[in-house]
């Protein structure tokens, strides 16, 4: 943040402090909604321009150049690397138009473009953690450079998995997507050489997607003991049978393997009956019988499939960690993705509530802006104490993950898969609510970012 220079032809002066908006008038300073702090913060000249989505951004009228000009952020604001030619509402819009398409599902060309450039910043893989990297870097595999990320913990990623939560698109870009990243999870901690060597570095690369086969139609999955499909030994091979549904990911054109969990034992232990396998795709057996849409969109062309798995013979090398390992292994992915989807959660929160604090400061209802009635303002402020609590809720569950691992963490994760997701769907609320008729068209993300929030209570564990 910087300050403009008082006086000059860029910076007039403030109007009178109105009361309903500063309680502080004796203040020399004031924070505009855009986030500006000069003097000028709140004039009319000091708003963020219409369509500018870099939120907490200075606004026109208090953005130096070197030249002393008004025409960009200084050179020492700090600010992740942008994709060159890419701005991000052109991408946004593009890629949402894309997706409602007649050609929604295949791979929009800039999103390979976008992936390209993300890269070459140096910002791939960022989800994975330290550890993680470690294990990969061990022969016989060695891996290197941008393939094991940027050596964050998960902490650290919970600030950069917060903006990508802005944009629905955003987290493939840096090949930090579910479910790749849960996959990519297990693959690095509980499969073989070979299977690391087959399928996680072609993923790792960004070449191929995947999906986790898990939730049954049948059953309340949310309890992995009820799962009723099986994986059968049958000499060198096993065969597996059952019915998944909400396979996300499964619909995608470059999907190349399935996280497959099934029952290998069902007289065994209530917890060392299930046993997870790698299936390739495509496969005999494998039948896609259908999309599902969530709230009405099929989030093409990553898409959510209920397939039946009929007969599929899977060599016993697709065996992740042994068999009866299944429930262990979906307890270690599990928290690591929640905390992600936790944050992403946050971000989209925090655009819901910038859009509407911009729109509420310019539209005039009874004889005054929006921003300026009380009741808005209270409302507007309750959503940012339960999205900002929800905030450090996450981070300091990330922060217990990264100290004291997954098992011991386990309840600061659950209170934050609780609270953010809620806190998200208060503000996505409130911002639709403040754009009235807009707030529910299609022209706005606002409805579909409600959509994946209000998902995100039963993904990956209900409340």
């Amino acid at each position: 943040r910087t300050t403009c220079r008082p006086g000059s032809p860029s910076c007039p002066p403030s109007p009178p402090p109105t009361p309903a908006l500063s309680p502080l008038p004796a203040s020399p300073r004031r924070t505009a909604l855009c986030g500006c702090t000069a003097p000028c913060a709140g004039s009319p000249a000091c708003r963020t321009a219409s369509g500018d989505s870099t939120w907490r951004s200075l606004c026109s009228a208090c953005r130096p150049s070197p030249q002393g000009s008004a025409q960009g952020p200084s050179p020492a604001t700090p600010r992740l690397p942008r994709p060159s030619g890419s701005p991000a509402p052109s991408a946004e819009g593009a890629l949402w138009e894309h997706s409602r398409g007649p050609e929604r599902w295949t791979v929009h060309p800039l999103m390979e473009q976008l992936k390209a450039e993300a890269r070459a910043a140096g910002l791939w893989n960022l989800w994975m953690p330290s550890d993680t990297a470690e294990l990969l870097r061990r022969p016989p595999l060695s891996l290197g450079g941008d393939l094991l990320g940027a050596g964050l913990t998960n902490l650290e990623y919970s600030h950069l998995s917060r903006v990508m939560g802005a944009c629905a698109w955003a987290s493939e870009v840096f090949n930090c997507s579910a479910p790749d990243t849960g996959n990519m999870e297990t693959l690095a901690r509980y499969g073989t050489d070979e299977q690391r060597r087959k399928w996680l570095v072609p993923l790792l690369e960004g070449e191929i997607r995947s999906c986790f086969a898990m939730t049954e139609p049948g059953v309340a999955s949310s309890d992995a003991t009820n799962i009723e499909s099986s994986i059968v030994r049958d000499g060198g091979s096993y065969v597996l049978n059952g019915s998944k549904w909400w396979a996300s990911g499964a619909m995608d054109p470059r999907c190349r393997l399935a996280i497959f969990m099934g029952k290998t034992d069902p007289l065994a232990p209530a917890h060392a009956q299930q046993t997870m396998a790698v299936v390739p795709l495509p496969c005999d057996g494998v039948e896609i019988i259908r999309p599902l849409t969530v709230f009405g969109y099929d989030d093409a062309p990553h898409g959510h499939a209920e397939i039946r798995f009929h007969d599929v013979r899977i060599p016993v090398d697709n065996i992740l960690l042994g068999e009866g390992r299944g429930f262990e292994i979906a307890q270690g992915r599990l928290g690591p993705g929640r905390l992600h989807h936790c944050m992403r959660c946050i971000g989209m929160g925090e655009r819901a509530l910038q859009a509407v604090a911009r729109r509420a400061a310019r539209r005039t209802m009874f004889g005054k802006p929006l921003a300026e009635h009380g009741a808005f303002a209270a409302a507007l402020a309750k959503c940012w104490v339960e999205l900002d609590g929800a905030r450090l809720l996450v981070q300091s569950a990330a922060h217990e993950l990264d100290e004291m691992g997954n098992k011991q963490a386990r309840g600061a994760i659950a209170a934050a898969k609780v609270a953010a997701p809620a806190a998200a769907l208060s503000a996505l609320d409130l911002a639709i609510q403040g754009h009235g008729a807009a707030g529910v068209s299609d022209g706005m993300p606002l409805s579909y970012l409600w959509a994946m929030a209000r998902t995100l209570r039963i993904a990956d564990g209900p409340d």
